[in-house]
């Protein structure tokens, strides 16, 4: 299961959403994460866009740990569609985030 909170990878998706604007919100916030959130958001975007299925979870995190030769912002802003391929793979786990949501909101 994931350790990162809904509520952590949901303030990704409404900065992602923002684009341009929040650049560097968004950019703080993902550095800002320890190594295996680091490596959960990036499994979960990776299942949203179908690399992975949500059964292969743990196989997708031990292979964001092993190949992020890059700042994981970096590698998350430059994904086309971030903020769809986190939803994605949010609700693929079977997590539902409408509380956090409206909390953001």
């Amino acid at each position: 299961m994931l350790d990162i909170t809904p509520a952590k990878v949901v303030q990704v998706i409404f900065l992602a959403r923002e684009g341009a604007i929040a650049a560097a919100q968004l950019q703080e916030f993902i550095a800002g994460l320890n190594e295996d959130d680091k490596a959960e958001l990036t499994a979960i975007a990776w299942i949203g866009r179908g690399s992975f299925e949500a059964e292969e979870l743990q196989d997708a995190i031990a292979t964001a740990r092993a190949e992020a030769t890059t700042p994981t912002a970096d590698y998350l802003m430059g994904m086309p569609h971030l903020a769809e391929n986190l939803e994605g793979g949010l609700e693929a786990l079977g997590v539902d985030v409408s509380g956090e949501e409206e909390d953001l909101l």
